[in-house]
Order: C-alpha cells, then structure tokens, then sequence
C-alpha cells in the first residue's frame, strides 16, 4: 500500500511537472550563428529560460545571413514564420519594406507593456535601425565595426609604429615587406570597410538621400574622386607586395593569424579568432586617417546584424518575446557577449560593466570599436545606410573592385561601374517597394 501510494505521488508529481511544461509558451528564434558564436546563442536561451518558467525561447541556426533571411520571408510567406529572425544590416530596407511582415521592437514592447529605455543605447548603434522618428526597428545583437588589426611583434621586428593615417599604413607596410613579410595589410568585406566605412570615417556621402534614409529614390555618390584616389593607390601597391587581396568576407583572416600579412582591416568581431590563431602579439588600433581627405575622422559605422520581431503570433507570445529582449539587452548579458565574441555592448551600461570588470585593462585595445562608433555624434553621412536589394549591391561592388585588384580596369571605373549598377538595383526596389 505504501508503494501504491508512493507511486500515486510520483505520478501526480510528474503530471504536474509535464503540465507546467506544457503551459510554457514557446519562442521560436531563427539566427545565423554558426560554431561557436552558435553555442553562446544557445547559453543565451538557456540562461533565459532558466530564469523564468513562463517561456522557452528555441534558437535554430538556419545558415548564412542571406540563407536565414530567404528562409524567413518564404516562412512568413507560407504562414510558417519564426517569432524573431536575425537578419543583417543591409537587409535593413527589405525588412522594412516588407509591409505587415515586421513588428518594430520597441512598438512590441509597448504593446506587450515590458519597459524599453531608448536613451540606455549606443546611439552610433540603434541610429542604424531607428525610424526617422527614433522609433527602434530591430533589437542590436551582434553588432561589430572594422578596425585595423597588427602584428605587433612584426611592426616591432620592422622597426614600423602602429598606423594612424594611410600614409602611415603605406610606410609600415614597406617596412614590413623589406622585414621579410610576404604581405603588409590586406582586408576583408571589402564595400563594408573600404567604401561604407571609409566614407562615413572621412564624412562622405555614400548615396543622396542621407543614404537612403529619408527615401527610396537614392543614387549613389561613392563613386567620387576621394574614395577613388583612395582605392587606385591600394591597387598601385599591390606591385610591391604592400597590399595583397584575400578574398571576400572573412577568407583573408588566416593570411593575418598565420603572419603571412602584417596588418588586416575588418570586424572586430574577429577578436575571440584572433585570441585563438594568433602566436604572436597582436593589437587593434582605429581605421586610418586619409589626410588628404579630412583632417579629423568622425565615427565608423556597424555591421553585423539585428533580431526583427515577425507579425502573425498571439499576444502572450509577444510578451514573453519583449522579456526575452529585455533579458538580451541587460548589462551582464551584454558585456559577457562583448568579451566573448568581439561585438560591441548595445548599451553604455553593458559598456561600463566590462570597464568596471577589468576587461579593457586586461586586453588592451577591445574598446577601440565602441571608441569608434562613439567618436562623434552621427551625421547623415555617418549615420549608416538604408539601400534596398543592397546584398545584392554590395556582390556588384565585390565585382567590380575585383576587376580592379587584378589590373583590368582603373578605381575611377570600377566606381562608376559599381554606381552605374547599383542604381539599376536601387531603381527596380523602389517599384518593388512603392
């Protein structure tokens, strides 16, 4: 008798445990982290849904950012659509246009009645995905910026100071090369720093319109003389070895890690890589200075990728989704992925609490992007950018500059090439989006 009742208990025990469970309301989060960012998206969850009961967030990794964000559109589509996607920064204007798709975060928060402090974020970091109003779109989450990456011990070895302008680049890259180096600098994701990033360092217009910002109707003006002069140099260097071209996106990294190159331009997203490739003192410093060009720098500007909300789910699943970004954009949560991965804090509290940690103190030089982004206050042609079809925009640059770095046509051309075609692009998403 007392093992009938004993059992009864579990029994009753366990249908009210399999019962609470079942009254969680599930979250469903598709994003594009792969390796091991892919696993702290998954601590990200379960640290969530440990500290609650009332909601279970489930991330699904579902490819690259172009993959994940087809899958998305052709999800919402069929009726089928995630509750949060992450989608990366220049599909900022196609989400946007995508009318009854999208549920701005900070209108869903409201709405869901979970507190939102617009003033707690790196302005350099939601300006990017805000209204014209300041209403925010999509909730930051691994947001990056290009900086430029040294070998110290070979710029030491060479007898080169860390670069601050590009004439500095040019002389340590000399100096590297005469050292023994097979290569000086090279870069990755080249639009992103040598044109979106270049321009908004040197306060250029990437395009009319405030980039895009206050219209569809945008053309392209990067194709100007500056940036121009900029790039035709880079190529004339490639004579002497001083730049060497690596590929698109990340590929050049182990051309840096394996000192092949002694200075590298990209995400300082790179850092937990860099840490683990490295065997040799390396730093991070700001992009450079191109005096003939400005006097001062003014900001850098993000890359990486946002979590846009998707309409067509029941309220108390919205609730749990608000809390979900509450918990995402809290300090701890933030300055633990900060110092993790190499993106930047989307808050200056999260900011401070890796100050006050120690963090920068013991790795000198990871708060070089959030000094960027905050250098100074945004213009509009450092704010960022808001093209439409601007993934596929930004395959033409690749082309293009392509054809430079292998001789076949001039900066010059290879700018009014990448203009010529990127308009065509920006004219067929207008009629898309009107």
């Amino acid at each position: 008798m007392k093992l009938s009742r004993t059992l009864l208990a579990g029994t009753a025990a366990f249908a009210l445990t399999a019962s609470a469970a079942v009254a969680q309301t599930e979250i469903s989060w598709w994003h594009a982290m792969g390796g091991t960012n892919g696993e702290r998206v998954n601590k990200i969850a379960a640290d969530f849904n440990a500290s609650q009961g009332d909601y279970v967030v489930v991330p699904t990794y579902k490819g690259n950012y172009t993959e994940t964000m087809t899958a998305a559109v052709a999800a919402f589509r069929a009726g089928e659509q995630p509750h949060l996607v992450q989608v990366f920064e220049v599909g900022t204007a196609t989400m946007m246009a995508a009318k009854g798709a999208i549920y701005p975060i900070e209108q869903m928060m409201a709405d869901s009645g979970e507190p939102f402090d617009g003033s707690a974020y790196l302005p350099a970091v939601v300006s990017y995905y805000q209204t014209p109003e300041g209403e925010l779109l999509s909730m930051p989450f691994n947001s990056s910026t290009p900086v430029l990456w040294y070998n110290a011990d070979a710029l030491k070895a060479a007898g080169a100071s860390v670069p601050e302008t590009w004439d500095d680049v040019k002389t340590a890259a000399q100096a590297l090369v005469d050292n023994g180096m097979d290569c000086g600098f090279s870069f990755g994701w080249q639009s992103w720093v040598m044109i979106e990033n270049f321009s908004a360092w040197h306060d250029l217009a990437l395009g009319t319109q405030e980039n895009g910002f206050t219209g569809f109707d945008t053309e392209f003006t990067f194709n100007n003389e500056q940036v121009a002069a900029r790039l035709q140099e880079i190529a004339d260097m490639q004579k002497d070895k001083l730049f060497v071209y690596g590929g698109r996106r990340g590929d050049s990294l182990p051309m840096f890690t394996n000192g092949e190159c002694g200075m590298w331009m990209n995400s300082s997203a790179y850092y937990g890589s860099i840490v683990s490739q490295a065997e040799f003192e390396f730093g991070q410093t700001m992009l450079p200075l191109d005096t003939a060009v400005a006097s001062a720098p003014q900001n850098s500007i993000i890359g990486g990728a946002t979590l846009w909300a998707l309409q067509g789910h029941e309220a108390d699943e919205y609730k749990g989704l608000s809390k979900f970004m509450t918990y995402l954009s809290s300090a701890e949560v933030q300055a633990w992925w900060h110092q993790e991965t190499g993106y930047v804090p989307i808050t200056t509290a999260a900011a401070d609490l890796s100050a006050e940690q120690g963090f920068y103190e013991s790795n000198p030089g990871t708060d070089t992007a959030i000094k960027q982004l905050s250098l100074n206050t945004p213009t509009a042609n450092s704010r960022g950018l808001r093209f439409g079809n601007f993934v596929q925009i930004r395959d033409v640059i690749n082309e293009e500059m392509e054809a430079l770095w292998a001789g076949s046509i001039s900066a010059e051309q290879a700018l009014d090439n990448a203009a010529e075609r990127g308009n065509a692009l920006l004219r067929k998403f207008e009629r898309t989006a009107n």
